[in-house]
């Protein structure tokens, strides 16, 4: 056939070429029944709709393309992260569709809904010891830092490098001020790289000219709400190092206040979301939902308080359903 008279392609503005160009414009969702009916409105950002399940997808895309732009990342190299399982899944998802192998060190307390899921997108799993403290060589971050150097790969660094959260500065906060109508009052987020905290709050703080209130969502043992490091045991969130060891990417100066939450609650939001509300998400979320139902309670209803809610139940249902 004559190239003159070959179709052209048709235009599918619904289609995308990859589950990347599906990152971001999670959904926000109002809650109707377990929320104080005589206080705020309290909305939750599902991140579990994001391709790789949580709102580590966006730093994870921000993470290497930026690295790929500077060449800090060369074609082909390893990508290397020492992370609690989301992270993982989202380097082991953009680092399979970019041409990069992924290995990720882990503790031995993941959940194995994110091992299964970090093995599917080919990630290459090395254990370490996360109890171990900064200085100890055989903590993960400083295996991950040996793996890649070993390798002459690339380490990501999400807790320190500032394209974790630039990529929610840039993209989660808008959302969120667009989807609210600017309308929101009160941002509950959980700590624990810094990033969605650190960037988002601070997109909202300065568009709303600091009328946003930023509120960090603390599990129990962590070091982040001042008190004594001890087990934590809502996954992916929360630290039980020392101030001085806390991640570059944390801005202290950015929450206004940082709330801890007993477990109970945590992993009771949890079930009531589920019973009530028909919204599956992890115990991160629990934690930022029930900070946030706190919250709500001691305000009225000319209020908005949005939750954060990091991943969807789907990493975590064997511990949810023991």
């Amino acid at each position: 056939m004559h190239p003159s008279t070959v179709s052209a392609p048709p235009v599918m503005p619904g289609v995308v070429d990859s589950v990347l160009d599906l990152i971001g414009e999670t959904p926000v969702v109002r809650l109707r029944r377990i929320a104080p009916p005589s206080g705020a409105q309290v909305l939750v950002k599902l991140e579990g709709r994001n391709p790789g399940g949580s709102a580590k997808d966006r730093p994870a895309l921000a993470l290497v393309r930026d690295a790929e732009a500077s060449g800090a990342l060369r074609p082909g190299a390893p990508i290397v992260e020492s992370t609690s399982g989301n992270t993982g899944i989202g380097l082991a998802l953009v680092g399979r569709l970019t041409g990069h192998p992924v290995v990720i060190v882990h503790g031995g307390t993941m959940s194995p809904e994110k091992l299964a899921l970090l093995r599917l997108h080919g990630a290459e799993l090395v254990e370490a010891d996360w109890t171990a403290g900064p200085e100890n060589p055989d903590n993960p971050r400083a295996v991950a830092d040996r793996i890649a150097a070993e390798r002459g790969g690339w380490r990501s660094q999400q807790y320190d490098n500032p394209s974790n959260p630039g990529a929610h500065y840039r993209f989660t906060g808008p959302e969120i001020w667009r989807q609210t109508g600017g309308a929101i009052t009160h941002l509950v987020a959980g700590i624990g790289t810094g990033g969605t905290i650190s960037g988002t709050g601070r997109y909202l703080r300065e568009v709303s000219e600091d009328r946003v209130r930023v509120i960090g969502a603390n599990p129990a043992g962590s070091t982040y709400g001042g008190g004594p490091a001890d087990v934590i045991r809502v996954e992916g969130v929360g630290t039980t190092w020392p101030a001085s060891h806390w991640p570059k990417n944390l801005d202290r100066g950015v929450p206004h206040e940082i709330r801890t939450l007993a477990d109970d609650v945590a992993f009771g939001t949890v079930r009531r979301l589920a019973e009530e509300e028909s919204i599956l998400v992890g115990p991160s979320s629990g934690l930022a939902v029930g900070v946030a139902l706190e919250i709500a309670a001691d305000l009225d209803e000319r209020h908005v308080v949005l939750a954060v809610a990091p991943d969807s139940a789907t990493n975590y249902l064997t511990e949810l359903s023991r």
